[in-house]
């Protein structure tokens, strides 16, 4: 009962869009080139979704004067928390879809639009051309359905639960359940890196874009040790 507790008073609930600390988006930006396929097309059929959440401070810990993140980690454009990394097609047996036939690219406005949740084009891009590619023909719509649904989610305050002593992957789980009702703990992937630092949390939705139970397991036990990086 005193961990639950704890947990209630880290999971105060911020919205998705204060991620984005300050964000300041440029008056104009470049469109990257669509980005050359990292592996064949794969057009099979969808049976769900991904939306997948990416921690910043531990991306950037090690990017702050890399200029190829310079929008995401410099501060230049503010800082950061969880980004979405990405709305992501599933298929079954982990068999996804990818790199399907593109025609449309998005414009400057439609990335611009969506640079406090995904603070970098080139990533924007590769978003669309990887995944966005097999679930619309519309760029904008791709981007549309993956920010509402960022920013329908609440997070934890986690520059508290970076401090909670004995921190695991079942309290971190539990602490995004708490900050989200509706949501369950096998909803809820965590990606650790090798050295136990979060890297990212996925959310796993049905066809019908609802949070639904991960068909491939939710990432470590419960019990394997998390630490949270923080810049803050």
């Amino acid at each position: 009962m005193r961990r639950l507790l704890a947990l209630l008073c880290l999971a105060t609930a911020t919205p998705a869009l204060a991620q984005g600390w300050q964000c300041r988006v440029p008056p104009q930006v470049s469109v990257p080139a669509m980005p050359e396929p990292d592996a064949p097309p794969r057009v099979v059929p969808t049976t769900g979704y991904t939306l997948a959440l990416s921690w910043s401070p531990e991306f950037c810990r090690t990017r702050k004067d890399d200029p190829r993140h310079a929008s995401q980690c410099s501060g230049a454009m503010g800082r950061f928390g969880f980004i979405l990394h990405g709305l992501w097609p599933d298929g079954k047996g982990g068999a996804y879809p990818q790199w399907c036939p593109v025609r449309r690219a998005p414009d400057a406005a439609t990335l611009r639009r969506n640079l406090c949740t995904t603070p970098s084009t080139d990533l924007l891009m590769h978003e669309w051309a990887k995944h966005g590619s097999c679930m619309t023909k519309d760029p904008a719509a791709y981007f549309d359905q993956g920010r509402a649904l960022f920013q329908a989610m609440q997070f934890p305050d986690m520059a508290r639960l970076s401090r909670q002593a004995g921190l695991n992957a079942g309290m971190v789980r539990q602490a995004m359940t708490i900050a989200n009702p509706g949501l369950k703990p096998d909803m809820v992937k965590l990606l650790l890196n090798r050295s136990g630092w979060l890297r990212e949390v996925h959310v796993c939705h049905s066809r019908a874009m609802k949070v639904v139970r991960c068909p491939t397991g939710n990432g470590p036990p419960d019990s394997v040790p998390v630490k949270i990086w923080r810049s803050f």
